[in-house]
C-alpha cells in the first residue's frame, strides 16, 4: 500500500527508554555486565553481531516468563505517541527495526501504533532461553536493507525516508535514509548524522515531517 513517507526508528533507547537485553539480563543477575557490553557496542567499539551473541549467552537459563516482566518495565520515549500519530495523520507509515528482540517488540510496537517492525528472535528450549539468537542477526546492514525494502513496498522514494537512532549500528540505516536523525545518541552517531536531536522528546521530529 503506498504511503507519502516512511519513518524508521531504532527500538532500544529510541522508541523506548530501555535496553531490553539489560532488563532480561537482570533476571540472570548479570544486568550490570551486559549493560557495559551494550554501551561499548552502541559506541561502535566492538562488532555488533559478535557483541550481541556474547550478551545473549549471558541470558542462558532465563525463563520465558521474563519477557512479560520486561514488557512491564518498558518506558515509551517521551513524544513517541505524538510522533506516530502525526506520521499517520500526514499519510506516512512508521517502522521499527531493532537489534533487540521480537518477543518484546511484538507487544510494545502494536501498542504504540507502529505499522511494521523487525528484530531478532531468541532461541528457547524447555521454557528457558538457550543463550543464542534464533536465525539471522539484525545488524547495521540488515537495518539499512530493511529501510530500503519497506520504502519499496510502500512506494516511498528514498528522499522521503527518515531514520532515527542512537547507536553505531544505526549509522548505515541513517546513511541510507533521506534524513538520518541522531536521537539521544552516542558521540560517533551525532558526528555522522544529518541532524541531531539532543532532547529526549520524539515529538521534536514532527516539525521535520512532510505536511
Amino acid at each position: 500500500m503506498p504511503a507519502r513517507f516512511l519513518v524508521v526508528l531504532d527500538a532500544d533507547s529510541t522508541l523506548i527508554r530501555n535496553e531490553v537485553i539489560e532488563l532480561l539480563a537482570d533476571e540472570a543477575g548479570r544486568g550490570a555486565e551486559v549493560a557495559t557490553a551494550t554501551e561499548a557496542a552502541m559506541r561502535g567499539e566492538v562488532d555488533f553481531a559478535t557483541s550481541l551473541r556474547s550478551r545473549v549467552r549471558a541470558l542462558a537459563g532465563v525463563p520465558v516468563e521474563a519477557f512479560s516482566r520486561a514488557v512491564a518495565r518498558i518506558e515509551p520515549t517521551p513524544g513517541v505517541r505524538e510522533l506516530i500519530a502525526a506520521v499517520h495523520e500526514r499519510g506516512g507509515i512508521v517502522g521499527v527495526v531493532s537489534g533487540g528482540f521480537h518477543e518484546v517488540l511484538d507487544v510494545v510496537a502494536p501498542d504504540l501504533g507502529v505499522d511494521v517492525w523487525r528484530a531478532n528472535r531468541l532461541a528457547v528450549a524447555d521454557g528457558v532461553l538457550a543463550g543464542a539468537v534464533d536465525g539471522e542477526i539484525v545488524d547495521a546492514a540488515a537495518k539499512a536493507e530493511t529501510l530500503g525494502r519497506w520504502a519499496a513496498q510502500h512506494d516511498v522514494p528514498a528522499a522521503l525516508t527518515f531514520a532515527i537512532g542512537d547507536g553505531a549500528n544505526d549509522l548505515e540505516m541513517m546513511a541510507a535514509a533521506g534524513l538520518g536523525i541522531a536521537f539521544n545518541a552516542k558521540p560517533a552517531v551525532r558526528q555522522r548524522a544529518d541532524l541531531v536531536i539532543g532532547d529526549v522528546d520524539l515529538a521534536q521530529v514532527i516539525a521535520l515531517l512532510p505536511r
